[in-house]
């Protein structure tokens, strides 16, 4: 008889007086120590003393994410909050939805083409031309370029990369993102801005955060973006003029 094998976690344990985070004390080392940038990293990195390079590019990654305005995820949040304002958790549950392969969680398809590209035997920009190829002809959405807003340039990208180069990054992931940019531009015939999704996902790469688990930083970011507007919706109802215009605005036509 086969015996299962008993699985363990390296996360967290607690005592009936203590409580210990990767073996750190909570209370004696990790309260009033560390910031919430620092200790989001020593969870996900098991690094209690994180570089100023991940923290900075972290920290710069998160405020990014965490506002851009009446977005389908603050929407949701909002009619959802409308809908149940005794259950702000589920109001921003029903936002952080709406972080997916569309929007805001972009970032996971961008690194995956940018992690292609440096594992690439014939090089990076052979295997960017390539790239651009195959989405171009798929007619896919390139995950970490346009905006439907922000043209020709999101004006985030620049200054995230300004971030992350004055910290000295290594600058591989940064460096095959721009390069496939280049071959973009020129398989697609005209340019097509990095957005800022597209930005985070070669930052979060340079300070080796796993692609798999980029878009819970989307996730982390967001969710405070959307509890300030739940408490916007409170003091300055807009969900009811929302739901209203919508039901104004599309006709009822028989199939």
């Amino acid at each position: 008889m086969r015996t299962k094998p008993v699985p363990t976690t390296s996360i967290a344990r607690s005592t009936a007086d203590q409580i210990f985070v990767r073996e750190a004390d909570l209370v004696n080392e990790l309260i009033g120590e560390l910031t919430f940038t620092e200790m989001m990293l020593f969870l996900l990195t098991g690094m209690k003393e994180s570089t100023k390079a991940q923290i900075r590019v972290l920290d710069a990654v998160l405020v990014t994410l965490m506002e851009h305005g009446l977005t389908p995820s603050a929407i949701a949040t909002r009619l959802i909050y409308h809908s149940a304002p005794d259950s702000l958790q589920s109001a921003v549950a029903a936002g952080l939805l709406g972080v997916g392969t569309t929007f805001i969680g972009t970032m996971e398809g961008c690194a995956a083409n940018i992690e292609e590209m440096l594992a690439a035997p014939e090089g990076v920009e052979g295997r960017a031309l390539a790239i651009a190829q195959r989405y171009h002809a798929s007619r896919k959405p390139l995950h970490g370029f346009g905006h439907p807003h922000h043209k020709p340039d999101d004006p985030r990208t620049p200054k995230l990369f300004a971030v992350a180069e004055s910290e000295n990054v290594p600058g591989l992931h940064i460096g095959a993102l721009r390069i496939l940019s280049a071959q973009v531009d020129k398989v697609y015939g005209r340019h097509i801005t990095i957005n800022a999704t597209g930005a985070t996902a070669a930052l979060l790469g340079e300070i080796g955060i796993p692609q798999k688990i980029m878009r819970g930083v989307a996730v982390v970011s967001r969710s405070a973006g959307l509890v300030g507007h739940i408490l916007e919706e409170s003091r300055k109802p807009s969900a009811v003029f929302i739901w209203e215009t919508v039901d104004e605005a599309i006709p009822y036509v028989p199939e």
